[in-house]
């Protein structure tokens, strides 16, 4: 089964080199606020300390955590560059494929210099994803983590920073294949949780979310009760579980505790504190929940993710199909430009087999402005606007000088109607541009099949359009 994970990490490796994210991959999104001890779970889940810490948004990219339990493959592979038999585990980054990094104290540096490198250095977040694979001993597991949520920003953070925060973390989590691991802390109410907020937001009936309540060290000794009751899931609605763990503190990391330490200490600490309870809970506990969740939620996504995968394949392979040789290319591209300027007379002629139903466009909308919306301005306006008998009695006068005529002569009757004619030119400059208008929106509403091929080439997408616009405002 473990093999479904496999495919799924590779899946991501894809997507997140291609940039590609329409199809929805089952995932663990980790989600929590700063400082609730969202980066200890994780590290102890790997075994490793190896995330960037400090103040402020440490997490400024989505970093797709794969842990990934070793075969002889993987093994030799590793050999193959760093020819260090000694090397139990090990770590390596999408971006840098040709490296195996021994020293996790390496791997938090390149998560940082990375992160700058895509985020820039004030503090900012990015949606550029960070792909991490850690080879170890223990499981097969895949994690989304994401920026801390945070209210107010700090030092250069932008003014909207919550916002932003806010936009990557649904962006993760309303993929309906996505578990959330809400990280919530046990020394605060859990009605004030932020992560909680946004699982109940996207998920309100539990169903994709899993608790875990981190810092039960940190409570008084006088709420423990409540805190069983957490635990228990009495104030959490939550259907995937709720799990309990403790982590390293300040000091531990500071002294450089190793997470086996750090796992035996948490172990005593629970069957100290929560005698009734104490099997269900820890980051062993945790670990061994998630993957069996992560597996049974890819077996249930399977068949609808399968026919997605298919269904795409099929999708490029037909768009390969249409592309030519080197050599055949200038006739592709004189055939690609001949099938969006008939596409374009059609849409005005009205000869487009694929009918609008829902609005007018093309040819119709544009004998729409004509000969409803202009014909009615010009029937607002009076012929003789301005135009008294005394002042066509004056015109007649002057245009006749010294003459005198029983007839209208021309001269008189071009001052006249010349000044008239003044009051068209308005109406019938906003028909030419209201004409314009649709005239260059006729170009987005061509046959769906040829704008599809065309946008595959972007730079002749953006010339012919240019060229539609140049020949419209010359």
């Amino acid at each position: 089964m473990e093999s479904l994970i496999h495919t799924i990490n590779k899946l991501q490796e894809v997507f997140a080199v291609i940039g590609d994210h329409k199809i929805n991959l089952p995932q663990i999104v980790v989600v929590g606020s700063q400082s609730s001890g969202k980066s200890s779970v994780l590290e102890s889940l790997v075994g490793k300390s190896f995330l960037p810490r400090g103040t402020g948004i440490v997490t400024r990219a989505p970093l797709i955590l794969q842990i990934v339990r070793y075969n002889k493959e993987d093994r030799e592979s590793m050999l193959e560059i760093t020819k260090n038999e000694k090397i139990k585990e090990w770590a390596w980054f999408l971006h840098k494929p040709n490296t195996v990094f021994q020293n996790f104290d390496d791997v938090r540096l390149e998560i940082e210099n990375r992160t700058n490198y895509l985020a820039g250095h004030n503090n900012g977040i990015t949606h550029e994803q960070i792909v991490l694979k850690v080879y170890t001993q223990l499981y097969d597991l895949t994690f989304v983590d994401l920026p801390g949520i945070t209210k107010l920003p700090v030092g250069d953070q932008p003014e909207d920073i919550d916002e932003r925060i806010q936009e990557l973390i649904l962006k993760y989590v309303q993929q309906p294949n996505s578990i959330i691991l809400a990280v919530v802390t046990a020394n605060t109410d859990p009605s004030t949780s932020e992560s909680l907020k946004i699982a109940r937001k996207i998920d309100p009936e539990g169903i994709r979310t899993v608790a875990v309540v981190t810092k039960l060290d940190l409570i008084d000794k006088g709420t423990i009760q409540d805190t069983i009751e957490l635990l228990c899931g009495y104030k959490i609605p939550v259907k995937l579980g709720i799990i309990g763990v403790v982590n390293r503190s300040q000091k531990d990391i500071f002294d450089n505790k190793s997470m086996k330490e750090t796992l035996k200490s948490e172990k005593e600490f629970l069957k100290a504190n929560y005698p009734e309870i104490h099997k269900k809970h820890g980051n062993q506990m945790l670990a061994n929940t998630l993957q069996n969740i992560l597996l049974m939620h890819i077996k249930k996504t399977y068949p609808v993710l399968r026919k997605e995968l298919y269904d795409t394949k099929d999708r490029l392979e037909n768009q390969l199909k249409t592309l030519k040789t080197p050599d055949q290319k200038v006739s592709f591209v004189l055939g690609l430009l001949n099938d969006v300027c008939k596409s374009y007379c059609d849409t005005v002629a009205g000869n487009r087999k694929d009918l609008s139903e829902s609005t007018l466009v093309g040819g119709a909308k544009i004998s729409q402005i004509i000969h409803n919306e202009f014909v009615e301005k010009l029937d607002k306006i009076d012929p003789l606007l301005d135009l008294t008998d005394e002042k066509i009695g004056n015109i007649l006068l002057n245009s006749a000088g010294t003459n005198k005529s029983s007839f209208v002569n021309e001269k008189a009757l071009e001052i006249m109607i010349g000044k008239q004619l003044q009051n068209l030119i308005e109406p019938a400059m906003v028909c030419v541009d209201l004409v314009g208008a649709e005239m260059l929106r006729i170009f987005e509403s061509i046959d769906q099949s040829i704008l599809d091929t065309l946008k595959r080439f972007p730079k002749l997408n953006t010339d012919v359009s240019n060229i539609f616009c140049s020949l419209w405002y010359k």
